[in-house]
């Protein structure tokens, strides 16, 4: 700041304290000298590069970041807005070593000097590479790398949907080499910005498209090659998150064979090249028109050797007794057949003469025990005439009583004159 307009700025009633006392000495508030060193340092010090190690970083809720540079002797304030961050490749870590580019200006309700940040570097290794490895340990740890998450690509799709932009070579090389192999396979194109800020969200958005359609078979993403700048959106979050969410396989075919991007780790498949990723995609209709042949002919070769075998053992069989003299066989059938019945018969009259037998004496067993046989012996059975209960005893009958004597051919009834016990 000039020293005339540092002193007309101090000398403005504004910036002084009257004071009552005439020889007193000239004094500032302190607003008034925060702002001349404010102004002071952002004349002198605007557009400057500093190299410090991170420390205190810290990602307010509101998109602000804000962090301290140190490094053995002293430590500088650094603030980086919202709108600024919004590009950061990289997440800033405790103890990185950084280049931050920017203006010195003064906070003056804090009265402190920071560092508005414009750029954020890292010291050592490149800032993309950095994002790189960053955004691959996050999100390998939560498993979108993991390969048995991994889908199987359809061997005979019938449309494919390809994420990339309309008017560059990939899409050129993925339509020529898919109607060179097969041009009943049809391609779908999701024109979207490859290259550039706001590139992923098209990216992603071509990828979701897709996944509400139930005709799709396969996604192809990816673009031609170019410097990692270039195919930076392949390496973001939304992207990747877009590819693993997927339900459709995805081949990922970014740049060229040496390059690798974290949508390449994503994928289902990786192709080395958009136009290898058509030659997987795409099945060739020639190629399959030859493995039909040969299948056809490979069939026909076993049904024939198949006909050949039958016809061997047909001619063998024609050889046995059985076709050459079939009724001797069917003779023999049956008088074998004759002989069980022959024995069927004998084994049925053994048993029923077993049967007959144990049933006579059976019969005669139980004869023996028959009341009637007694009676034939001479004995006889006598019960009482009013209620035919049997007299067992003479205790059980009295005179005049009527008793009926049943004897072996009949009965009798008579009437008690007298009843007479014995002692036995």
């Amino acid at each position: 700041m000039p020293a005339e307009l540092v002193k007309k700025h101090c000398q403005h009633p504004s910036n002084r304290i009257p004071s009552p006392m005439l020889n007193q000495p000239k004094a500032y508030s302190v607003a008034a000298i925060t702002r001349m060193i404010k102004a002071s340092l952002e004349e002198q010090y605007s557009d400057v590069w500093v190299e410090g190690e991170i420390s205190n970083y810290h990602h307010h809720t509101s998109g602000h970041r804000y962090l301290n540079l140190k490094d053995e002797n002293a430590v500088l304030r650094v603030v980086m807005w919202r709108s600024v961050g919004a590009y950061l490749k990289f997440e800033p870590e405790g103890g990185q070593k950084v280049l931050a580019h920017g203006d010195i200006t003064v906070y003056e309700k804090g009265g402190q000097y920071q560092l508005v940040c414009r750029k954020l570097v890292p010291v050592g290794i490149g800032e993309l590479e950095l994002a790189f490895r960053q955004l691959y340990e996050k999100l390998s740890a939560k498993g979108l790398f993991d390969e048995d998450r991994k889908q199987e690509i359809p061997q005979y799709p019938e449309k494919i949907g390809v994420v990339t932009s309309p008017t560059g070579a990939a899409i050129r090389d993925i339509i020529q080499i898919a109607q060179r192999r097969n041009d009943s396979v049809e391609l779908i194109i999701f024109p979207a910005q490859v290259q550039g800020d706001g590139a992923e969200k098209t990216i992603a958005a071509g990828i979701e498209y897709f996944n509400t359609r139930d005709d799709i078979d396969i996604i192809i993403t990816g673009r031609g090659g170019g410097s990692l700048e270039d195919l930076w959106p392949f390496n973001t979050e939304k992207v990747v998150r877009a590819i693993a969410a997927s339900r459709i396989p995805v081949i990922s075919a970014v740049g060229h064979e040496i390059d690798t991007t974290l949508s390449d780790l994503a994928a289902d498949l990786r192709a080395p090249t958009p136009s290898a990723a058509a030659e997987l995609a795409v099945w060739s209709k020639r190629e399959f028109i030859e493995d039909l042949n040969s299948l056809i002919v490979t069939q026909a070769n076993l049904l024939g050797a198949l006909i050949r075998e039958a016809r061997r053992n047909l001619r063998t069989l024609l050889t046995r007794p059985v076709f050459k003299r079939p009724y001797d066989i069917i003779n023999q059938r049956r008088q074998y057949l004759d002989n069980l019945a022959r024995l069927l018969v004998s084994a049925g009259k053994n048993r029923f003469e077993e049967s007959k037998n144990r049933l006579s004496l059976m019969l005669t067993r139980l004869g023996a025990l028959s009341p009637l046989n007694i009676l034939a012996r001479g004995y006889s059975v006598s019960r009482k005439e009013a209620d035919g209960s049997v007299i067992r005893s003479t205790r059980e009958i009295k005179r005049n009583e009527h008793v009926e004597t049943i004897l072996v051919d009949g009965s009798f009834l008579s009437v008690v004159k007298n009843v007479s016990r014995e002692k036995r």
